[in-house]
């Protein structure tokens, strides 16, 4: 199968080797961030530094004109990834032989949330995240969707991984985080996962919801839950929390929202792409699910792009449903953690691989080539070359 690998432009800028290093992995493609996060990273072979330090959201590249006078634009990065850091790394691992894709997160972005804080997600109690955009917000929609197409086609890219185009709510990888103390199971995350922000409260109203009754409802259903009773997983959880009516009238709101924003994310980049450009997106099979791979129907999001990214580090079970679909030509990649310290398994690559393959995956997406230690890398060396 087809392989890539996961790189920053900090990975390979600065590092006359690091180009040819990744394509000696043995894979063919890389998938390079254009719009990041933030984050602290090691880079355990660059011969200049070995930690790097992402301090907010921002694109890797120069961003052009069309945000000129727009209050919600994207932010440009400081020293960790100066000038037109994208395309100076993308050039060096196009020179290696390798294809470059462009990784693009999009509703996930906490100095936009702590500049503006109206744009965030809102939960039942009031309590705004500040690192998830809301999605239903026309003017926050109106930045993920140019973002995507900007982000996305940069020169010399073929293709494009599109992250968190959905829903993200109160799950995050956050600095210092401190929210495990409570087990809410899949039920309670939906339920401190819903907005009540404006938008979302005339959403709720337009299935027939009161957002003031269905917030009190949210806080009730989860008062048991804060004094430690078990959650119930899955949907039936959040109909046993909710009551079935009212917990589907919010899931058909979001559910909507979702997909209408990956409709116009991905035709936002396919209007501006060239010819044969692929669209993937980072991928949950569960609509109802927050997060980096943002939550989809499997069926929609398959006539939409041209394929997704699936987490298969811990199995390769939510490869199913897409596999179902009977897409011909969609791309389902396995995405797979080979950096042991972060609860990879690269020595087990080749079975993981082979799992993967039974469920249908077409491809495979390696995380992380800047991350991983040699050893590691040299694991996935023995599975896709064979030495």
């Amino acid at each position: 199968m087809k392989a890539s690998a996961f790189v920053y432009p900090w990975d390979v800028n600065g590092d006359p080797g690091a180009a040819e290093f990744v394509a000696g992995t043995g894979v063919e493609q890389v998938t390079l961030a254009a719009a990041y996060h933030s984050t602290r990273a090691l880079t355990p072979r660059h011969p200049r530094h070995r930690v790097v330090t992402a301090e907010h959201a921002a694109v890797l590249y120069p961003p052009d004109g069309r945000w000129e006078g727009r209050a919600i634009r994207p932010y440009e990065a400081g020293d960790w990834a100066p000038g037109d850091a994208f395309g100076e790394a993308a050039a060096a691992l196009a020179d290696a032989g390798l294809e470059v894709h462009t990784w693009v997160v999009l509703a996930h972005n906490s100095r936009l949330g702590a500049e503006q804080p109206h744009t965030s997600v809102v939960n039942a109690y009031g309590d705004r995240y500040p690192w998830a955009p809301c999605i239903a917000q026309p003017g926050t929609r109106a930045y993920l969707t140019d973002l995507a197409a900007e982000a996305a086609v940069r020169p010399g890219a073929h293709g494009t991984e599109l992250e968190s185009l959905g829903w993200y709510g109160l799950a995050h990888l956050h600095a210092h985080d401190k929210t495990g103390g409570v087990g809410l199971g899949d039920a309670g995350q939906y339920l401190m996962s819903l907005c009540f922000c404006p938008d979302c409260r005339e959403g709720y109203g337009r299935q027939g919801l009161d957002a003031d009754s269905l917030a009190a409802a949210v806080r009730a259903a989860l008062e048991p839950v804060w004094r430690g009773a078990p959650s119930d997983g899955g949907w039936a959880g959040v109909e046993k929390l909710l009551g079935e009516t009212t917990a589907n009238a919010t899931r058909t709101w979001r559910d909507a929202t979702a997909r209408s924003l990956q409709e116009a994310a991905v035709g936002a980049v396919r209007a501006a792409a060239p010819d044969g450009f692929q669209v993937l997106l980072h991928a949950d099979p569960v609509s109802y699910h927050c997060g980096a791979n943002a939550g989809v129907d499997p069926a929609h999001i398959l006539s939409v792009a041209d394929g997704v990214v699936v987490p298969c580090t811990g199995g390769a079970d939510p490869l199913t449903p897409f596999a179902q679909q009977d897409r011909a030509g969609a791309v389902l990649a396995a995405n797979l953690t080979v950096v042991s310290g972060m609860g990879g398994s690269p020595g087990t690559l080749a079975s993981d691989a082979a799992r993967a393959r039974e469920r249908g995956a077409t491809e495979l997406r390696l995380y992380h080539a800047g991350l991983a230690s040699d050893s590691d890398l040299d694991a996935v060396r023995s599975v896709l070359l064979g030495r």
